[in-house]
């Protein structure tokens, strides 16, 4: 098997099976961004005259050209080769000769799939906060949209106080905000550069790290060659965290939207196919879409423990321990993509009750309206509660049914403006 470490003696197979694992099928993913800081890294050695101008050129132009391979679905890594790493160099190697050799120069393959990772990170990151935003203003257009229709609040399960479909839609959209502010977090943490920091103790080179931190794109520099090292994992579990708090919103969205899917509420309806059915019962609509985003945000809250789980006890310094980072967290990460983009098509397609509240068994969510009103016309507050429960008791309370909520974040006062604005200022962050 090719491999960067190879001195002669080749591993077992059935070690090496064991070891590579499915890690060049997560390599694959990280191709492009190999590619894209090796030629960062070749611009410096240049630049510091460890490589030769016209064998830069050279290794620049190939690295290029892989590049476009990756864009096309055309780069491979071989059946004989352990990771991407190895796959780009042995291809250089083959195509211009032994420039290709000269290109591990100042780096570790520790370094070097670390800067792949953050690189990565960061694209992700940046894509799943494009599409979380996008859900942000979905929910606060239908959240203006039936600003005015109302529907029950519930409190331990049991009817409680009036709510509207403005309230409802714009409460997920504010919380998509907090959900922003982990995102931002883990951002920050994988935005900087760990190229240079070599196995995690530096190198004799005269590495010049602050042109690679430029030349990829990085914010910051992880200065630290130890620290550099401990950010492994560390980034992982951030963005973990941050997957899991988006997941978390969308579990509790599912929730509601299953029950309110339901015969015994019926509050909101989606097209029939959109639904699946029962092999048995012809009658039924299930909404299994929902049940299962809610089932898969439930398994990524999940993915931050096992992340703690698996670098726990570990002494700083790099460990093969933290292979498996990438089969738990990629997947996480296509499924949060998968989530993000099935909630807004159904949410293109959905259909609220505009006629909740005129069922009688909703009545009493207009006791406090009531209270209230009798405390503004000078009745003491523990008298007029009194009074309400007694008529609620004796099934004679007859609402009025007209609301008056004006403070901010009630439902005659949205605040959507305030929490778009509140969102923006979020995002201005992201540099």
């Amino acid at each position: 098997m090719a491999t960067l470490w190879n001195k002669g003696t080749a591993a077992d197979t059935l070690v090496t099976a064991f070891t590579v694992g499915d890690d060049r099928k997560y390599d694959l993913r990280l191709a492009k961004y190999d590619l894209l800081g090796s030629l960062a890294h070749v611009k410096m050695l240049a630049h510091i005259g460890l490589l030769p101008a016209p064998e830069a050129r050279l290794l620049c132009a190939e690295l290029q050209k892989l590049l476009d391979e990756v864009a096309a679905g055309a780069f491979v890594i071989e059946d004989d080769v352990e990771d991407v790493h190895s796959q780009v160099e042995l291809t250089l190697t083959r195509r211009i000769g032994d420039a290709g050799k000269k290109i591990h120069a100042g780096r570790s393959r520790n370094d070097q799939a670390l800067a792949d990772i953050k690189l990565y990170l960061k694209e992700e990151l940046l894509r799943l906060k494009d599409k979380t935003v996008q859900l942000f203003h979905q929910l606060q257009q239908l959240s203006e949209t039936h600003k005015d229709t109302l529907l029950p609040g519930y409190t331990h399960g049991q009817i409680a106080m009036p709510s509207s479909f403005g309230l409802w839609f714009g409460a997920y959209a504010e919380t998509l905000i907090d959900d922003l502010c982990l995102f931002l977090a883990a951002y920050r943490i994988v935005n900087q550069n760990p190229l240079g920091s070599a196995a995690g103790y530096g190198n004799s080179f005269p590495l010049d790290r602050d042109m690679t931190t430029a030349e990829m794109g990085f914010q910051y520099l992880n200065y630290n060659a130890i620290a550099a090292q401990m950010s492994r994992g560390k980034s992982e579990k951030a963005v973990a965290q941050a997957l899991a708090a988006v997941a978390a919103t969308l579990n509790k969205f599912a929730a509601d939207c299953v029950m309110y899917l339901s015969q015994n509420y019926g509050f909101i309806s989606f097209p029939d196919n959109l639904a699946t059915g029962s092999s048995i019962m012809p009658h039924k609509k299930n909404p299994d879409v929902w049940e299962l985003l809610r089932a898969k945000a439930s398994r990524l809250q999940s993915v931050p423990n096992e992340i703690a789980l698996l670098l726990a006890g570990l002494p700083h310094g790099y460990h093969r321990d933290f292979q498996l980072l990438k089969e738990i967290l990629f997947p996480a990460i296509d499924t949060l993509h998968a989530m993000l983009d099935i909630t807004a098509f159904m949410l293109k397609n959905i259909t609220v009750n505009e006629h909740i509240l005129q069922d009688a068994k909703y009545d009493c969510l207009f006791t406090v309206e009531e209270v209230n009103r009798r405390v503004l016309s000078g009745e003491p507050f523990r008298e007029a509660y009194k009074h309400v429960g007694q008529l609620v008791a004796e099934n004679k309370f007859t609402p009025a049914k007209t609301l008056a909520h004006t403070h901010k974040g009630s439902i005659g006062n949205l605040c959507t403006a305030e929490i778009r604005a509140k969102l923006e200022a979020l995002l201005a962050l992201f540099r």
